[in-house]
């Protein structure tokens, strides 16, 4: 059995069409259970989610929508995996949408025995704002966005995979600490591919930027060890030179959003909308 969890706070807006990408999957060979891990949700999430119990169920698949009172992903995550009853596991978050190849290939890269970690190749939505298209022309051309299943927003792994770690740990960046894990020879990414969406617009993209950029620090100073698995280059001089002559007004806004975020400080979680 594959187990989808969907961790979701307050997302009312964006989990409807991912459950819907879902269930637009190909048949992945196997059944299917999805558990949406609703975390202090005041708005309709945990609604828009169980309204998606028939087409489920008309696919043979399991839909469970949990309605947990206290916030916070970690624990979403882990309430979800209780819940689970699925070999292979696949964390998903709410914003994204998958291409219908997605699940199936991912079910197929995860059928081996020895640990795997896989996840398709991200795509960028459409930015209704100029500097958040502005930015992620820049962001979508560097290093980590273009390595091997960098895995934001979208990964899964099989039994001997989650057996790698227990509860999932309190930390900013569950998608980081997951993927380090794993060596990158363990490391698959299928050929299909999903959405997932940038924050909107600069003040947005700041706060965004630099909670992930804490998530990072964090990971490296809880876990140094888990840093040899990295296996991503750091964007070199020469490249940040030809994106500049190729895309000036994209790398100002990138280098503008870095600098304030150096300007500033975390605040814990955050995101654009």
């Amino acid at each position: 059995m594959l187990s989808v969890i969907i961790p979701a706070a307050n997302e009312a807006g964006w989990i409807g069409p991912c459950l819907d990408s879902l269930l637009a999957s190909d048949d992945p060979g196997l059944p299917v259970e999805v558990i949406v891990a609703a975390n202090a949700c005041t708005d309709a999430t945990v609604a828009e989610a169980g309204a998606r119990r028939r087409a489920a169920a008309a696919r043979g698949w399991r839909l469970a929508v949990l309605d947990l009172p206290r916030p916070g992903k970690p624990g979403a995550l882990d309430a979800g995996d209780r819940a689970a009853g699925g070999a292979l596991r696949l964390y998903l978050d709410a914003d994204v949408t998958l291409t219908p190849p997605l699940l199936a290939r991912l079910a197929a890269a995860l059928a081996g025995d020895g640990a795997t970690y896989a996840s398709g190749r991200p795509e960028v939505a459409p930015a209704r704002d100029a500097l958040t298209r502005a930015y992620a022309r820049v962001w979508t051309r560097l290093p980590f966005f273009r390595s091997p299943a960098p895995g934001f927003g979208l990964f899964a792994v099989n039994a001997a995979g989650r057996a790698r770690w227990g509860a999932f740990p309190a930390v900013i960046s569950d998608d980081t600490y997951v993927r380090l894990l794993f060596r990158p020879a363990e490391r698959i990414e299928v050929a299909a591919g999903y959405r997932w969406p940038l924050a909107e617009g600069f003040a947005a993209l700041v706060r965004v930027r630099r909670r992930q950029d804490a998530g990072v620090a964090e990971i490296a100073r809880r876990f140094p060890a888990l840093l040899a698995n990295e296996g991503k280059p750091r964007p070199t001089a020469g490249e940040l030179a030809r994106l500049a002559l190729a895309d000036p007004a994209g790398i100002a806004v990138y280098a503008a959003v870095a600098a304030a975020v150096r300007l500033g400080r975390s605040t814990g979680w955050a995101r654009g909308r």
